[in-house]
C-alpha cells in the first residue's frame, strides 16, 4: 500500500527532495491520510498565487480591494475554531512528570493511536501540501528546519508570510526535522487536538483551521518544540519582543521582553518614540514582536533572533493612535482572519480601528452588520492579521541578521493595579529568574473571572514551555554558567491605577523613558536605589520633560508598599507548591530571602 501512495505522491507532484527519511515520512502520512493528491510548496510566487485563486474560487479567501489593499486577502474560520484552545493542547512524552503540572499531557502511544483513527482518511477528496520551512535565517546558526503537511490553502499561504518556506529551506532537510501533520477533518471541537511530541520531533493537529493551531512553526514549533530543543542543546526558546533603542549618538541596544496578553507587548516591540525623543534623534526598531531564539555568542553576550517572518497580530484595537506601525505593517501583502468586510469600499473593520464603523459590513461570520441594528461585534475579538514583517515602517535593519543582535536587558512585565511599582531591577541573574518566574497580571473584567484575581504566567511561557515548568527554571538558572557577559534582569508595570481606577503611567510611547532607565543601568551609566525587591530608579534618573507626569506621582509609581508584598509573597508560595520538589532550591531561597527582607 505504501508503495502505491508513493507513487501516487510523486505522478501529482514532483518532490523537492531525495532525502529518504524525509520521502519515507510523508509516505507515511500519505497512506494514512489518503489525499486525492500530493502538490510540494516550493515558494515561488507563481506557484502561491494560483493558490490564492483556488482559494477565492472556492471561498477559503475573499480578495479585497487590490488598490487600497494590495495583496491583501480575507479569510473567516469555522465560528467554532476561532482561538488558541488550551485544554486541547498536550505534551506527550514518556513521563508525565515530565510535561509537568501547567501542560495536558497523555502517554505517546495512547495519544499516537487515538490521533491515528482521525487521521484515517481525513484527506480524502483533498490535496495535501507539502511545506518545507524554516524558523529563523536559512542557513544561520539559530535555523531550525520542519515540514508541515496539510490540506489547507490558508495554512500553506500563513506560512509564506510567517516562515521562510519552500525549495530554499530544502537542502538543508536532514533526518533531524520536525515533522508536523496537519488536517482540517470536519472541524469537531469535540475532537480537535494539537499535540506536541517532544522526544520524537512531532507536531500533530487535527479538527482545527484556525491560525493559531494550525500554524505550526509559530507556538507548536518555535516555543513548545523549541524550548525542549533548547534545554538539550544550551539555548533558550521564549515567548519576547526583540526591540532595538538608538540612542542619539547613533548606538543601538538591544532588549527582550517576555508580556502575558493585554499587556502591552506589540505597543512595546512597535514603540515609537515621545516627540521630544524624536527631536533629540532617538529611534527604535522592531526585531521580533512575539517569540526569541537566544543563544550565548563567542563574545559571551546572549544574542536573539526573531525566528519568524510575519506577524500574526490581533486586530481589535489596532489602530492609527493605539500602533500606528502595526496597523501601517496590515496594507499590503496581508491575510485577514474574522474581522468585518466593509461593503462600501471592499475593505476590512474591527473594533476601534476608526472611530466611526462602516454602515455596510459583514461581520466575521458572514452576516450582514451595521452599528445601528448589531448585537454583537463586527469582528471577533480574536480576529487577526498575518503580516510581512518587512512591510512594518520600524523593521530593524538587524532583522536577518543570521548571527542575531546582542541583548543588553530582559524585560519581564505584568499588570498589577498596585503592587508591582514601575519598574525595578533584579539583583543578579538568579533574583532575575525568580522574578520571571512569579509574572503575575490581575483579571480586568468579570468575564474573564474574578476581577483583580491575579494569574500567574511564568516568564509568559505558561501555555507555551514544552516540558516541566520547574525544569524551564532551572534551566534559565544553569544558563547563568554559559554566559559570560549576562543581560541585566527588570520588571515593568505600566499599569498602576489611582483610587478611581485610572492608570496613573500615560504608557505607550512614555515608556521609553523607563526603557531608557534601563538600558543607563546595563551600561552603568545611572545609580539606584536598593529596596526589598531590588533596585529602583532615583525619582530625578527618570526623563519626564515633555510628559504629564511631576516628580510626585512618578514617586508614587516607584514606592513599595510592604503589606502588599508580604501578601504577594503568600501568593507565590502558595504557586510554587505546586511544583514539588521539582522547584529549583535556588528560587526557594530567592523567596525566603525576600520574605526575610519584608519582616525587617
Amino acid at each position: 500500500m505504501l508503495k502505491v501512495w508513493a507513487a501516487r505522491r510523486r505522478a501529482f507532484n514532483m518532490e523537492l527532495t531525495k532525502n529518504q527519511a524525509v520521502l519515507d515520512w510523508i509516505d507515511q502520512q500519505v497512506a494514512l491520510t489518503k489525499p486525492d493528491q500530493v502538490i510540494w510548496i516550493d515558494g515561488s510566487e507563481a506557484q502561491l498565487e494560483q493558490l490564492r485563486q483556488e482559494a477565492c474560487a472556492t471561498g477559503e479567501m475573499y480578495k479585497l480591494n487590490q488598490e487600497k489593499l494590495p495583496g491583501c486577502y480575507l479569510h473567516r474560520s469555522d465560528p467554532t475554531d476561532v482561538a488558541r484552545v488550551e485544554s486541547r493542547t498536550f505534551i506527550c512524552c514518556k513521563k508525565q512528570e515530565d510535561a509537568g503540572p501547567t501542560n495536558n499531557w497523555m502517554d505517546p502511544q495512547e495519544m499516537y493511536a487515538k490521533l491515528h483513527k482521525l487521521y484515517d482518511g481525513s484527506m480524502k477528496g483533498r490535496t495535501m501540501y507539502v511545506i518545507p520551512y524554516c524558523m529563523s535565517v536559512v542557513g544561520s546558526p539559530f535555523a531550525k528546519y520542519g515540514i508541515e503537511l496539510t490540506d489547507s490553502i490558508y495554512v500553506v499561504l500563513n506560512m509564506a508570510i510567517m516562515t521562510r518556506m519552500g525549495e530554499e529551506v530544502v537542502p538543508y532537510l536532514d533526518e533531524n526535522f520536525i515533522k508536523g501533520l496537519h488536517a482540517r477533518a470536519n472541524l469537531d471541537p469535540e475532537e480537535r487536538y494539537i499535540v506536541q511530541f517532544p522526544e520524537d520531533n512531532v507536531i500533530m493537529s487535527i479538527n482545527s483551521g484556525y491560525g493559531g493551531n494550525v500554524l505550526q512553526g509559530k507556538k507548536c514549533f518555535a516555543l513548545r518544540i523549541a524550548s525542549n530543543l533548547g534545554r538539550q542543546e544550551g539555548w533558550l526558546a521564549e515567548h519576547m519582543l526583540i526591540l532595538g533603542i538608538q540612542n542619539p549618538q547613533g548606538e543601538v541596544r538591544y532588549v527582550t521582553g517576555a508580556f502575558p496578553s493585554a499587556c502591552g507587548k506589540t505597543n512595546l516591540a512597535m514603540l515609537i518614540p515621545p516627540e521630544g525623543y524624536q527631536k533629540n534623534g532617538w529611534k527604535c526598531w522592531c526585531v521580533g514582536d512575539d517569540i526569541a531564539w537566544l543563544r550565548v555568542g563567542a563574545d559571551g553576550r546572549l544574542w536573539a533572533v526573531n525566528p519568524e517572518k510575519g506577524f500574526f497580530g490581533v486586530a481589535p484595537g489596532t489602530n492609527a493612535k493605539s500602533n500606528p506601525n502595526a496597523l501601517a505593517t496590515t496594507h499590503q501583502g496581508t491575510i485577514f482572519t474574522n474581522v468585518a468586510l466593509n461593503l462600501e469600499d471592499d475593505t476590512v473593520w474591527w473594533e476601534k480601528l476608526t472611530p466611526n464603523p462602516p454602515q455596510h459590513a459583514l461581520d466575521w461570520k458572514g452576516n450582514p452588520w451595521s452599528p445601528d441594528t448589531a448585537t454583537g461585534p463586527a469582528a471577533h475579538p480574536n480576529s487577526r492579521f498575518t503580516a510581512p514583517a518587512e512591510n512594518c515602517p520600524c523593521i530593524s535593519p538587524e532583522f536577518n541578521n543570521p548571527n542575531g543582535v546582542p541583548i543588553s536587558a530582559i524585560i519581564f512585565g505584568g499588570r498589577r493595579a498596585k503592587t508591582a511599582p514601575l519598574v525595578y531591577q533584579s539583583r543578579d541573574w538568579q533574583h532575575g529568574v525568580f522574578v520571571g518566574s512569579v509574572m503575575a497580571s490581575e483579571k480586568t473584567a468579570a468575564a474573564e473571572g474574578t476581577v483583580g484575581e491575579t494569574r500567574r504566567d511564568p516568564m509568559a511561557m505558561l501555555p507555551f514551555c514544552g516540558y516541566h515548568m520547574g525544569d524551564y527554571w532551572q534551566h534559565w538558572l544553569d544558563m547563568e554558567k554559559a554566559i559570560a557577559n549576562p543581560p541585566k534582569i527588570f520588571n515593568v508595570n505600566w499599569f498602576r491605577t489611582d483610587d478611581q481606577g485610572n492608570f496613573i503611567w500615560p504608557g505607550f510611547s512614555e515608556n521609553l523613558r523607563v526603557v531608557e532607565w534601563i538600558l543607563k543601568r546595563c551600561f552603568d551609566e545611572v545609580g539606584a536605589r536598593e529596596t526589598e525587591i531590588g533596585y529602583l530608579p532615583n525619582v530625578e534618573d527618570i526623563n519626564l520633560d515633555g510628559v504629564d507626569v511631576d516628580r510626585e506621582t512618578l514617586a508614587s509609581l516607584l514606592s513599595v508598599d510592604r503589606d502588599l508584598w508580604r501578601e504577594e509573597a503568600k501568593q507565590i508560595r502558595a504557586f510554587y507548591a505546586q511544583f514539588g520538589d521539582k522547584l529549583p532550591q535556588t528560587l526557594e531561597k530567592e523567596l525566603e530571602g525576600l520574605e526575610a527582607r519584608l519582616q525587617d
